[in-house]
């Protein structure tokens, strides 16, 4: 529910969208991967109100917190010999004379896709199995009807149904099939896709992304003994058909209104759309461009000295379109929200050294693990180059001697600066051999780098694709 928000929401530690999601009135939610990007120390705060620590009441008024209850059956913390989950496992709702029992769950693979340091401390805890244990555990409470709230999902193959459910692949679907039969009900989330399926008897269900759709479940439920009898769902197209919220329009407006002079700020202006969607080896135009950006920001000597920049896909959070208009900025001009809202996250770039074999080691890393579909492929900046085979035996699906800068294969014991965000250089995504580098200097923010780029380079075009190529 919160972390790459945009700037409205993002620019006062997300505490907007709290008060938005309170004005909704949502009861209970699970946390997801990116409740951790500033630690459980401020996901404490969000939950419990507060003003933050370093910028204070922001709005200029003491933030309440949420109203609603964050769940993390799968997230341990340890305090001392003791260990307990970060939120409480499990919230039970009395609705129709009927206890629900809801479980809040994220992925397990949660300390592999955001910042290490966000999760110090923190167990995350097999779903299926945890899942388990907390279903027994109401149970014993006399709670018969159960949901599970989970952050983890998949994707179906028929990318126009709503409600499909063909060639459904992913992690929730193993998942699903481990769940006990007192789990009945199981709304997912994590992939931004939509699907309505029915998996080892469980509803599994996803509502797409960015208030698109919504899931109606209807449960139909015996009086005698409180179990669930069946189970209904629907997907549901959000029309937008209907008048504003006014309390959300004035939540809205408030935050909006302080934060406009910043937002609304021209900073440069592209020639034509600048997508992330990768090409067939892994590489977008808007992957080229954000790695080009930061490496002008820390090549010079007093910044780093890098030669080459990577960045990671996931990182990217939305295409720069020509046509946007988020202010009063004229077609092909570009506001600082709109890079932000591609570059959410604040990262500081950092420079260190890596040898060609670290560097071989870590363009291996991009292929461990790796979903069906998935794309895990770092965009690199200007001047490097490289060919590899996706179906090759492990470590060896890069091509060594095409490794090459500036036309020259990079050798093992060379010696490279190399720049990367913060997230990555403390090993995000899987890739751990970032923190094998040496001789670390931090820079500039990440949104920073890109808007000093745009600043100096507009208008800018779409990155060129021609330095990954695949093989096979």
């Amino acid at each position: 529910m919160i972390g790459a928000s945009p700037l409205v929401s993002a620019l006062f530690h997300d505490e907007p969208t709290i008060e938005s999601l309170n004005a909704m009135n949502l009861a209970v939610t699970s946390v997801g991967n990116h409740e951790f990007d500033h630690g459980p120390v401020e996901l404490r705060r969000l939950q419990g109100g507060g003003c933050h620590p370093s910028d204070g009441c922001q709005a200029g008024d003491r933030f309440a917190g949420a109203k609603f209850q964050y769940l993390s059956a799968n997230v341990v913390e340890r305090t001392g010999q003791n260990s307990a989950p970060l939120f409480p496992a499990t919230a039970v709702r009395t609705i129709a004379g009927v206890k629900i029992g809801f479980i809040g769950e994220t992925l397990r693979n949660t300390p592999q896709i955001v910042t290490p340091t966000g999760v110090r401390g923190l167990t995350f805890l097999d779903e299926a199995a945890t899942a388990n244990a907390s279903a027994a555990a109401l149970n014993g409470q006399g709670v018969r009807a159960i949901v599970l709230l989970i952050h983890e999902g998949g994707e179906q193959s028929n990318s126009a149904d709503p409600n499909g459910c063909n060639g459904f692949k992913g992690p929730i679907a193993k998942i699903a099939e481990r769940l006990s039969p007192e789990i009945r009900v199981v709304i997912s989330g994590h992939t931004h896709q939509f699907y309505n399926c029915t998996i080892a008897g469980h509803s599994v269900t996803s509502a797409s992304s960015f208030g698109r759709m919504i899931t109606r479940v209807d449960v139909t439920i015996n009086p005698l003994d409180d179990t669930i009898v069946s189970v209904s769902a629907t997907n549901e197209i959000v029309s937008r058909d209907v008048a504003k919220d006014p309390i959300q329009t004035r939540i809205i407006g408030k935050y909006a209104a302080v934060s406009a002079p910043i937002a609304n700020r021209v900073v440069g202006s592209v020639s034509g759309d600048i997508r992330r969607v990768a090409n067939r080896a892994g590489e977008s135009p808007l992957g080229d461009t954000i790695a080009d950006a930061q490496l002008a920001s820390t090549s010079p000597p007093d910044k780093g000295g890098a030669v080459v920049a990577f960045t990671n896909p996931g990182g990217i959070r939305a295409d720069l379109m020509a046509g946007n208009q988020t202010g009063s900025e004229k077609p092909g001009q570009l506001t600082y929200s709109e890079l932000f809202t591609v570059q959410p996250f604040s990262n500081v770039m950092i420079v260190q050294t890596l040898t060609g074999a670290m560097i071989k080691r870590l363009l291996e890393q991009q292929f461990v693990g790796i979903e069906p579909g998935a794309n895990r492929i770092l965009q690199i900046s200007s001047g490097f180059t490289y060919s590899y085979k996706l179906n090759a035996p492990a470590g060896r699906h890069v091509d060594a001697g095409s490794i090459k800068l500036d036309g020259r294969v990079v050798a093992p014991n060379d010696n490279v600066r190399v720049a990367t965000n913060s997230f990555l250089a403390a090993g995000g995504d899987g890739f751990s051999v970032f923190q094998e580098g040496t001789d670390q200097l931090g820079g500039d923010i990440d949104v920073d780098a890109l808007m000093a780029y745009f600043m100096t380079h507009s208008p800018v075009g779409p990155g060129p694709q021609n330095r990954i190529v695949r093989q096979d």
